[in-house]
This record gives C-alpha cells, structure tokens and sequence, in this order.
C-alpha cells in the first residue's frame, strides 16, 4: 500500500511539472516575456490585466474597498461591472507585490490557468479510464483547444480547470460517498466560480446533472450518505459564493444590468462556428469555415479530440464494456450533446428552458457551451486511447502513446504565439502616483458607444498610480456616463469643466498622440484656460496638469 501510495504521489507531481512545462511551451515566447508581453492593443486584453492587477493589489492594500474599482468614478461596486476574476486576482497577490508589474502577475496566472486545466482533466480522465496515455491526450485536447487559445485576452475564459475538477470531485463522492468529500466537492464549485461566473454556472450545471445520472446508474437514491454528502457540498458552494453574487444584484438593480433572451440569440453558435480554429493544422477548415458570412466563435474541437470522442464513445456504449464504461459514455456523451444543443441558443429550444433558471440573466453567449463538448469528448478519448494501447504488444505501447501526445500537441499548436509587447507608459504617470489622491479624467474621452473600449488603455495605466478614474470600461456601461461622455468629448469647453468639477476631478491627463490631427487644436483650445490648469509634468506624448481653479 505504500509503495501504491508513493506511486500516486509521483505521479501527481509529475503531472504537475509536465503540465507547467506545457504550458510553457504552447504559449512560447509568453515565458520569455513575463513582464512585457500580452494581449495589448485590444481592450479586452487590456482590461484583464487591469482587472487582475486591481484584485491582487486591493486584496492586500484595501480588502473591504476591493469591489470599488477605481473607474467610472463616482460609482461604487465597479469591479462587478464584469467578471471580478476574484481567484485569478488572489493567486496574483505575490506576484503583484514583488514586482508591481501587471503583465508579470497577469501572465503567471495565464500559465498556471493552462497548467491547472491540463492537470485537472488529466487526473479526471485519469480516474475513469485508468490509462495514463489517454489520459495525457485528454488533458491537452482540453486544456489547448482552439476555443480557449481564441480567448487568450479574456483571463477568466482561460481558467477552465474546475469544470473536470468538480466532476472529479463527484465520480469521488459518487465512489465513496462521505460529508468530506463532499465539501471538497463544494469547494471546486467555488473555484471555479470565482475564476468564471460562466464556467461556474457550468460546473453546476453539470454536477446537477451528473449527481442524477450517477444516483440512477449506481442505484443510490435511497443512499442517506450520498444525498447528504452532495448537501454539503451544495451548502458549502452556496455559502462561498452568494455574498459575492449579492454584488451583482446590487449592480444589476442600481443599473438594470441583464441579459435578453434577444442577447442570447445574438451571441448563440452557428454550425459554422464547429469548424473555426486558429490552429497552424486546421488552416484548411478556416479556409472553408470563411466561405461563411460570419462566424461567432472558435469551436472545433480538434481533429484527434473529435475522432477519438466518438471512438470512445462508441467503445463504451458497447454492451461488452465494462460497467465504469457505460457510466461514463451515458453521462459524458449526454453531458456533450446537451452542451452542444444548448450552444446553437434559444432557436435551438433548450436554451430557453435554461434562460429560466436563476443566474442565466447574467449570462449572455450561449456559445461558451461549446467549451463543455470539448470536455466531454476528451474525457471519451481517454478510453479510445486505451482501447487502442491495447491492440498493441507491451513493448510497443509507449511509443505509440508518445506518438498520440505528439500528435495532439501538433494538431493544437499555434506557435509562436502573436503576443504583443507592452506599450510605454508616459513619464508624467510617474509624477502622478506620488501625487495625494484625488479624481483624474483623461483625455481624449471617448464618447461614442464604439468607442467606449479605449477607455480600457487608461485603466492599464492606471495600475501606476491607482487614483479614481472618472474613465471606464466595462460590461455595464453606467446611464450617467453614456450621458457626460458626449460632453466631455469635446472638452476643453466650460461644459466638460462643469462635468469634471461636479465629479471633484482635480488632475487631468491629456494624451496627445492618441488626438491625432486634432492635436495642434486641442492644444491651442486648452491655452484658453492656462489660468485654471497647471502642468504638472509632460513628455512628447502627454501632458498631467492639476485643476488649480474651475472656469
């Protein structure tokens, strides 16, 4: 028993390394450039840095203050605009305070949410098939699909590691019931929430359907231990979860945020959307994919992810199969085929069963399901991979198991990836953070709806000096913005100076180069108020005057 214990422990180390080493790899040159590269040029990008940034410093600095955000000032509970990416912001903390680089601690975090997904899957499959190879091949199918490398700007659609987690959590609890496995089940549930609301809805979704599937298929409904220990588990989710949830709520009656079901049909897949992938060995399928008018989001699951799925699935649905088999190709092939009914949306029929159920007004693409039919054939590959090993002698198993991880790394890889090098931050930043805290306004100020993401580019710079920003990006736009943008779009006028004197701004950043043409006029106009502003510090690029009086 020992030596199967020490085996395990290996093992589990093992993969750990190996998936940290994969992750360094299929992202490569990102290791090489912590500190300075990312998804920089677009808003979205832009805003997961900022966002991370603010959890991991705010956790330390000012923990009672973290869900008021320092945009859209003077509006509170800002950060539950969008995703809080509260775990992603927590595992950042050291970063963060060692190096005060929000690439650095956005990136390690990038790393670790490919490595976790990896490993997660890996032990998952792990559990079900008992092939290692297989299981190898289920964790990079899954945790290197084309769908999350579509979504490398959105760190929270990155952290995919807790879907497999929890149902690994419940093939456990289903094994051996108990009240701890069941709070260990309901702190995946947790994980995985706080990481991403939308996974987390996932996640629960699935252990819902899996707690019933496995009551039936093992005859436990009458099992006190078992109901009791998924309570638990429910209780503990539950608990963790809803004093961050009654953030939402707040937001959502202050702001009628929410979504439509006409915002579901918007953001739902088409078939189309099935053979999409940036991958280097797919670039025929975008080929045919582009043929199309339009596609909404990367789902092809990969070639070997796919054939190997269905080859699993069929495998275990055979009635010589053993009873773990069928289990398995009952609750992970329905669990696939309802999350691919699920992402065509409400023309589909099924989504508009679930809009009903409580969180699904905060949800807004149905098309995300596709990540969970990903996950459910990688899981069925594991058992294809086995049933392949075994039609060869032993000595020829580990070669054709190197070949089969080869071959997935090769199908899913998209080296070098395109990532972006940090823009300069302009030195009069510099001098701001040292400056008392008070409001800042930059400019130009954005002011049409389609503009609104560049307000992400002052975030970012806002990680120097953390002062309140009456700028802002975020899924909830507030009413009173919308309304002062188009004033303060036009500023210097005595109108933007009465908007920025009702928000107390007292520092100003006025950034040239992003005027363009309008530059040299700007300029000339805001000379027509050099006795209200003072210059406070300014470089080729941008000028940080200080309000001294309000016209």
């Amino acid at each position: 028993m020992e030596y199967r214990s020490d085996l395990r422990v290996r093992e589990t180390a093992s993969i750990w390394v190996a998936g940290a080493a994969l992750a360094i790899l299929m992202t490569w040159p990102l290791a090489a450039g912590l500190g300075h590269l990312g998804r920089t040029t677009g808003a979205d990008g832009q805003f997961s840095l900022w966002n991370v940034a603010w959890v991991a410093r705010t956790l330390v600095a000012n923990p009672a203050g973290l869900f008021n955000a320092n945009i859209f000032y003077p509006h509170r509970t800002t950060l539950a605009y969008s995703e809080a990416n509260l775990l992603e912001g927590a595992l950042g903390v050291p970063i963060w305070w060692a190096t005060r680089n929000p690439y650095a601690t956005l990136n390690v975090i990038v790393l670790l949410a490919f490595t976790t997904s990896f490993a997660c899957m890996y032990f998952l499959a792990r559990h079900l098939s008992r092939s290692r190879a297989g299981s190898a091949v289920a964790g990079i199918a899954y945790a290197y699909c084309p769908y999350v490398f579509a979504h490398t700007p959105h760190i929270q659609l990155l952290a995919t590691g807790g879907l497999p987690l929890s149902m690994l959590m419940l093939q456990k609890l289903a094994d051996r019931p108990s009240p701890k496995r069941g709070v260990l089940l309901g702190l995946a549930l947790v994980a995985q929430t706080l990481a991403c609301a939308y996974y987390g809805v996932f996640a629960a979704l699935m252990v819902a359907f899996g707690t019933l599937v496995l009551a039936g298929t093992r005859r436990l409904w009458r099992s006190r231990i078992f109901w009791q220990s998924v309570a638990a588990g429910a209780f503990v989710a539950l608990a963790a979860t809803i004093p961050v949830f009654l953030e939402y709520v707040r937001v959502k009656s202050e702001t009628e945020f929410g979504r439509t079901i006409a915002d579901a049909a918007r953001w739902s897949a088409k078939p189309q959307d099935y053979i999409v992938s940036s991958a280097h060995a797919h670039a025929w399928l975008l080929a045919i994919a582009r043929r199309f008018e339009h596609w909404e989001e990367v789902l092809f699951p990969g070639m070997l992810a796919l054939l190997l799925g269905l080859a699993g699935l069929v495998l275990c649905a055979r009635r010589s199969a053993s009873r773990q088999a069928r289990e398995a190709a009952l609750l992970y092939g329905s669990l696939g085929g309802l999350a691919l009914w699920s992402s065509f949306g409400p023309a589909a029929g099924l989504y508009r069963v679930l809009f009903h159920l409580p969180l699904f007004s905060f949800l807004r693409a149905p098309s995300r399901f596709g990540l969970v039919v990903v996950f459910a054939l990688a899981v069925l590959a594991a058992f294809a991979v086995r049933a392949l090993l075994d039609r060869f002698a032993s000595h020829m198993r580990a070669p054709v198991a190197a070949t089969l991880v080869a071959a997935a790394l090769l199908e899913l890889n998209v080296l070098p990836f395109p990532w972006e090098r940090a823009p300069m931050v302009p030195s009069p930043y510099r001098v701001l953070a040292s400056l008392p805290v008070f409001p800042v306004a930059e400019f130009p100020f954005y002011s049409e709806r389609v503009t609104f993401p560049l307000h992400a580019q002052y975030m970012l710079f806002s990680t120097t000096h953390w002062m309140p920003l009456v700028n802002g990006y975020s899924d909830v736009i507030p009413l009173d913005f919308r309304e002062s943008a188009a004033v303060l779009g036009a500023f210097p006028s005595r109108e933007a100076f009465a908007v920025l004197a009702h928000h107390r701004v007292r520092y100003i950043g006025v950034h040239w180069d992003m005027y363009g043409p309008r530059a040299e006029a700007t300029r000339h106009a805001i000379d027509g108020y050099a006795g209200n502003l003072k210059v406070l510090a300014a470089d080729a690029r941008m000028t940080l005057y200080e309000v001294v009086r309000y016209p």
